[in-house]
């Protein structure tokens, strides 16, 4: 019997869910580029502004119409608009003030906040569902965003023309300073240089993975801990997990990627990610909890991790002065990314298994940690030379 308060809303299958979600994510992706251009040349207050507005009125949007619709249009478009212009406002702003031998904990420590939501929206969202119905609790969250992305916006603020961020304790050696002869490339440069498409690949392999997982996190406690009836009924504990290791995975893997390089904690990340995801299906077939957490877990530092490290990358590779626009053409990455949770779901509907999902996301790691090993800093002299030869 539906819920009084839920009146007009009707129930949709996986595939009509899907729809709205796969657009808010194509949306997000795509206005990553125009939000980081605001972010570099407007300022990330009116960025993440402009951000919190659209996702409120998405929300709103969703709510009131009451349709599929009106999920499409307020969720999926208003919705990925906004989220795509209000995250392209803090990371790169923060990365802004400071040098290459920070960069990756702060990125971390800013994107990690967007991992971490996953901790409390769900539990509110539940909460408010149940006591106030669909509607109005897509009212209060469209609110509750604005309200606090609004205010926090605020406080985001770049350096000044010729600020110079505080040099690393530890002199740089002429290797280093050689590959950083030029230190902001514009995007017509950027994407003149081999590096750039393989930072994207990059990113297409590193979140490929971790969404594949993150799609399938309930199901796959759900099967291994069936004979248990704790874990049968809270399968959502995986889930909740996830988004802690997440969280925790962004600011982590920031934080030793400024002590060991961003390629070799990229490397490690997707290397050991690789591993789990071959193992899975025996791991799965033992019915061991145990190791599906640890194997899951893996997993999702491997994601959150990438989405410290990829930026971080860009700043590196590129520069900080126009890492917004810069950032935002790399991130299409992670919206291509996307593909491995729908493969894996046709995998599933074809055999009754992820199992071939696993063995083919984990071979794409491998091939990403092939491309990293063989991605190098671009050199400013060196993309003259070409410029030179082909006038």
């Amino acid at each position: 019997m539906t819920d009084p308060k839920n009146v007009g809303w009707i129930f949709l299958n996986n595939a009509e869910a899907a729809t709205p979600f796969s657009l808010c994510v194509i949306m997000f992706a795509l206005l990553m580029i125009p939000g980081g251009k605001i972010q570099d040349k407007i300022s990330p207050k009116f960025g993440a502004t402009l951000g919190g507005l659209f996702l409120a009125v998405g929300c709103i949007i969703a709510g009131m119409m009451k349709s599929y619709t009106g999920l499409v249009i307020g969720f999926g478009i208003f919705g990925g608009i906004g989220m795509g212009i209000g995250y392209a406002a803090p990371t790169p702003a923060a990365l802004k003030w400071f040098g290459p031998h920070r960069r990756g904990l702060i990125a971390g420590l800013v994107v990690g906040g967007y991992g971490g939501a996953a901790l409390y929206i769900g539990p509110l969202a539940k909460y408010l569902i149940g006591s106030f119905g669909i509607t109005q609790s897509f009212v209060i969250l469209g609110v509750l965003f604005a309200t606090v992305v609004i205010i926090a916006g605020q406080l985001i603020k770049i350096p000044a023309p010729g600020y110079v961020p505080a040099p690393p304790r530890v002199a740089q050696t002429a290797k280093q300073l050689a590959a950083s002869t030029k230190h902001n490339w514009e995007a017509g440069e950027m994407i003149k240089t081999w590096q750039f498409y393989a930072l994207v690949f990059m990113f297409i392999l590193t979140t490929q993975s971790g969404l594949l997982i993150i799609a399938n996190a309930a199901g796959l406690l759900s099967k291994t801990g069936a004979k248990i009836p704790f874990f049968a009924a809270n399968a959502w504990l995986l889930v909740s997990f996830g988004g802690l290791v997440n969280a925790a995975g962004r600011v982590g893997t920031g934080f030793y990627s400024d002590k060991i390089g961003r390629l070799n904690a990229y490397c490690l990340n997707c290397g050991l990610s690789a591993l789990c995801l071959f193992t899975l299906p025996y791991i799965i077939g033992s019915e061991n909890i145990f190791l599906l957490f640890l194997a899951v877990g893996v997993a999702y530092w491997q994601y959150g991790g990438g989405l410290s490290l990829m930026p971080s990358f860009v700043g590196d590779f590129y520069g900080p002065k126009n890492l917004g626009f810069n950032y935002g053409l790399v991130f299409i990455g992670w919206g291509l990314g996307f593909f491995m949770a729908r493969l894996g779901g046709t995998i599933k509907d074809l055999t009754g298994s992820l199992n071939y999902a696993f063995y083919i996301s984990g071979a794409l790691l491998v091939v990403s940690v092939i491309l990293a090993f063989s991605t190098t800093r671009p050199l400013w002299a060196e993309m003259q030379d070409k410029v030179k030869v082909n006038a």
